[in-house]
């Protein structure tokens, strides 16, 4: 079974902060309002929400993709 790891494209973001309310198990926000994942790694009851987070970006920053074994 493959997990997913969660990233940033730091050039398309905004700092909307979105995804920090919609996985906040996973994404913090410094203190200008950008998102900071410290474990990027999305475990199998979270992969519906980090998808939903992805989903959610109205800039389309956050990317969600397998890990590779």
């Amino acid at each position: 079974m493959s997990g997913h790891t969660l990233g940033i494209d730091r050039i398309a973001c905004q700092g909307r902060g979105l995804c920090a309310e919609l996985l906040p198990e996973r994404i913090d926000l410094d203190e200008w309002g950008y998102p900071v994942i410290p474990d990027q790694t999305i475990p199998g009851p979270l992969l519906t929400h980090a998808r939903r987070a992805v989903a959610g970006c109205p800039v389309l920053a956050l990317r969600l993709e397998r890990s590779r074994p």
